[in-house]
């Protein structure tokens, strides 16, 4: 079995937004709508792996779509999360970064306990691929 991140086609089908060294997509499992992964192209599994240039390309994409997603959810502010090892709660073993929009009044957690509510099996609803197309389409288009 290969990783999800780098072998699942519907990830690649509803990628945002990717350069040489990384990409985005919404998470199929999302707190609050627009929330995304932001993803090294390189498998790699910890921070410790990223080369500068891998991390230049995490920053870059990070603010094209905090910008975006200001636009396309009215985010006032965000919220990062990152698990490092399965004991952490890293539950894909592919580095990856939550960015989640949020604003006054959503729905998503906002006092939360990472490995609690983020990471444990079950304590999301997944969403349909058509409702992560839609989301796709509004972030793409708020990056115009």
């Amino acid at each position: 079995m290969g990783c999800a991140f780098c072998n699942e086609t519907s990830i690649q089908a509803r990628t945002i937004l990717k350069n040489a060294q990384a990409f985005v997509f919404p998470t199929n499992i999302p707190i609050v709508p627009g929330h995304v992964l932001i993803v090294p192209t390189r498998h790699v599994a910890t921070m410790d792996e990223l080369t500068p240039a891998e991390w230049q390309a995490i920053h870059v994409i990070m603010k094209k779509m905090k910008a975006a997603l200001r636009k396309a959810f009215q985010a006032e502010g965000f919220n990062y999360a990152m698990n490092e090892g399965s004991v952490a709660g890293q539950s894909v073993p592919h580095l990856h970064i939550h960015l989640l929009p949020r604003k006054t009044g959503d729905s998503g957690i906002t006092e939360y306990e990472p490995r609690q509510f983020l990471y444990r099996p079950g304590s999301r609803k997944t969403s349909p691929d058509a409702e992560l197309n839609v989301v796709t389409k509004i972030i793409r288009a708020a990056l115009k």
